[in-house]
């Protein structure tokens, strides 16, 4: 099998799998190669050493990196077309204590790739997008966090301007004024917030709230009247208000500015993957503000009964997710 037929067979491998990220990693005289999906990290297959090297330069050199380069830490990106959809891959290569080289390659899916349990749950969220200040968005890594912020203010954003601030971009959409951080030319997120909002945008989407300075322009920029989608890391759906008071926002603050905070994950079902959503807004979220020691969900675990009680998930996915 040639090199490009190697490398069409992992990605769309990868692709029908929905993998969101590609490991090539050196073990011992082989390159391991293992899919990491919603089901957790899985080696897939595995090359040569010096096989592996060649399919580590071949997406290097697709994706305008230095193919000479392999101590130092590289970022790339590419395009890959499958069955008439682009998938946009963005690569990082970095070399181990022993020289040896390591690439990841994560695949950003399209907004129409995905589904929700409840569609009450996403129109509920169209609803409160309506409105002004802050909708907070919370979970992990690969759980569908971008897509849902970018299906509310594409649903929202007809005839008004949307800007994101993402580090990276992860869902290409060319109705929207996409910017990304670029910390090597000096461009990080505050610079890019401060930039936004002179911009003058409707809507803006923050990637994440990761510090300070970016949760209180994000306030700010909630408080003035703007629409603003943001993610926080936080384990659950109310501890979501706590991460942000433990980033200086006042308790005042977020009942002027805060529209709802919802926590997702994506979960396996016969047909694929699904997200489901817990979300506080109105009375729930107003009486939690106040609160000075919180729980941690909404409706989370009944609505994980009634998908267990109804076959739509196994016994071993609630058990999985019941604590989110």
């Amino acid at each position: 099998m040639g090199m490009k037929e190697i490398v069409n067979s992992l990605l769309e491998e990868a692709i029908l799998a929905h993998t969101s990220d590609i490991f090539f990693l050196f073990k011992q005289e082989r390159v391991v190669v293992n899919f990491r999906t919603n089901y957790g990290v899985e080696e897939k297959t595995n090359f040569t050493k010096n096989k592996g090297k060649e399919i580590i330069n071949f997406f290097k050199y697709a994706a305008q990196m230095d193919i000479s380069e392999h101590r130092r830490p590289q970022v790339g990106a590419m395009t890959y077309e499958y069955k008439g959809a682009d998938y946009y891959l963005r690569l990082s290569s970095l070399g181990d204590f022993s020289d040896q080289e390591s690439l990841v390659i994560r695949i950003i899916y399209q907004i129409s790739d995905s589904s929700y349990f409840f569609d009450q749950q996403l129109e509920f969220l169209k609803e409160l997008s309506k409105k002004r200040g802050l909708i907070i968005t919370s979970g992990p890594t690969g759980s569908g966090k971008t897509t849902t912020m970018y299906k509310l203010a594409k649903y929202v954003g007809e005839k008004r301007v949307v800007m994101t601030i993402e580090d990276p971009v992860e869902v290409h959409e060319s109705s929207f004024l996409q910017t990304q951080v670029n910390n090597e030319a000096g461009i990080d997120y505050i610079n890019l917030l401060k930039a936004a909002l002179r911009h003058r945008p409707d809507i803006l989407i923050i990637g994440e709230i990761r510090d300070t300075e970016t949760a209180r322009l994000a306030v700010d920029a909630a408080l003035s009247g703007h629409l603003v989608f943001a993610t926080v890391h936080a384990k659950s759906t109310l501890q979501t208000i706590s991460r942000l008071e433990g980033l200086h926002v006042s308790n005042n603050e977020l009942a002027n500015c805060l529209t709802a905070v919802s926590y997702q994950r994506l979960l396996p079902r016969d047909s694929g993957l699904s997200c489901l959503l817990d979300i506080a807004a109105g009375e729930d979220l107003s009486s939690n503000i106040e609160q000075n020691v919180r729980g941690d969900f909404i409706n989370w675990q009944d609505n994980l009964k009634q998908l267990r009680r109804e076959g739509e998930i196994s016994d071993a996915t609630y058990q999985n997710y019941k604590e989110g």
